[in-house]
């Protein structure tokens, strides 16, 4: 026969399950193997803010903030490319839901990013790839509790970041000409 759970019980297990998840971020990509970039070097570093629109429920970050938080990630992440053909990352923030605290398992408010992104080459002078609307959430370890419960909003917004610079880089070794790559197979 089973017991329903009490009230000490459940709170104290949603405890431990926010313990557990509190150290979980996403992949800091200085610690990763650095994927196959061919001739790419980073030039310009571009993030624009002014025009975010926050997507409620969501808690409050300045545009300042945003581009300070999504240029550190472009540059960890790019930054170590040599390559011999510079190229500018230029991306738009359109909108972020930084996820506030909610109900465990009940509400559980997601983080979300959307940019708009341009790659331009410094040798051709002129835009290759772009507009891409591109999209991310935090991850798996926010689906139960959702990350309001466990994280600031700074480290929400480092995630975020991080995993769309992340994406960003997907999105160019979709075109891996451009970076003198041999074709995807």
């Amino acid at each position: 026969m089973s017991t329903p759970l009490s009230r000490r019980r459940f709170a104290m297990l949603g405890a431990a399950a926010c313990a557990g998840l509190a150290g979980c971020e996403a992949a800091d990509p200085l610690t990763e193997a650095p994927r196959e970039m061919g001739n790419f070097r980073l030039g310009f570093n571009i993030v624009v803010a002014e025009n975010a629109k926050k997507i409620p429920p969501s808690r409050n970050a300045e545009p300042a903030e945003w581009q300070a938080v999504l240029k550190s990630e472009i540059d960890r992440r790019f930054g170590r490319y040599e390559g011999a053909k510079e190229f500018h990352i230029a991306l738009n923030i359109d909108g972020y839901a930084l996820a506030p605290p909610g109900i465990p398992i009940v509400l559980t408010p997601k983080s979300i990013l959307v940019v708009s992104a341009n790659i331009w080459s410094a040798e051709l002078g002129q835009k290759i790839l772009g507009p891409e609307q591109i999209s991310t959430f935090e991850g798996a370890d926010t689906l139960l509790l959702g990350s309001g419960l466990v994280k600031t909003a700074d480290e929400q917004m480092v995630t975020l970041a991080r995993n769309m610079a992340g994406k960003v880089q997907s999105w160019m070794l979709r075109n891996p000409e451009w970076f003198d790559l041999p074709p995807r197979g």
